[in-house]
């Protein structure tokens, strides 16, 4: 099986995600580091390279995620699966409160800590992004 991604599917995976990291939502435009396509089931753990398991991610999400797929709930301490873009709905999981994202769900919660979500420099960059009338997303 092959884990190279074609030019034609990573058009593909940036335009579904319109050019935004399916996670916490930054907009590719204006950022230096180009954003990854991640597998949202982690190759390691037989996911393919195919469309449906692919996902648009900034540069810290993706690291952040790495290959994991089980996130602790910082409110409840229990394990669940971390938010899958593929098969979940962002706004049922996370809403904004100004540049900060909320988890409204265990899933939610255990994501945004598990990504780092809400650490000091993405706040930031987040606040530029609002002047610059790119947060919050669509």
């Amino acid at each position: 099986m092959s884990t190279s991604i074609s030019a034609s599917l990573r058009r593909l995976v940036i335009q579904r995600a319109g050019n935004r990291c399916e996670y916490c939502g930054l907009s590719q435009a204006g950022q230096e580091a180009t954003f990854h396509i991640d597998h949202v089931t982690p190759i390691v753990a037989g996911g393919q390279t195919v469309e449906n398991n692919l996902a648009l991610a900034c540069v810290s999400c993706s690291l952040h995620k790495s290959a994991r797929q089980i996130v602790k709930d910082p409110q409840t301490g229990g394990t669940v699966k971390i938010f899958n873009p593929r098969q979940q709905i962002w706004k049922e999981h996370f809403e904004w409160d100004g540049v900060r994202v909320i988890g409204l769900t265990a899933t939610g919660r255990a994501t945004i800590d598990a990504l780092r979500m809400n650490r000091a420099l993405i706040l930031a960059i987040r606040a530029e992004e609002e002047i610059l009338g790119r947060h919050p997303p669509p």
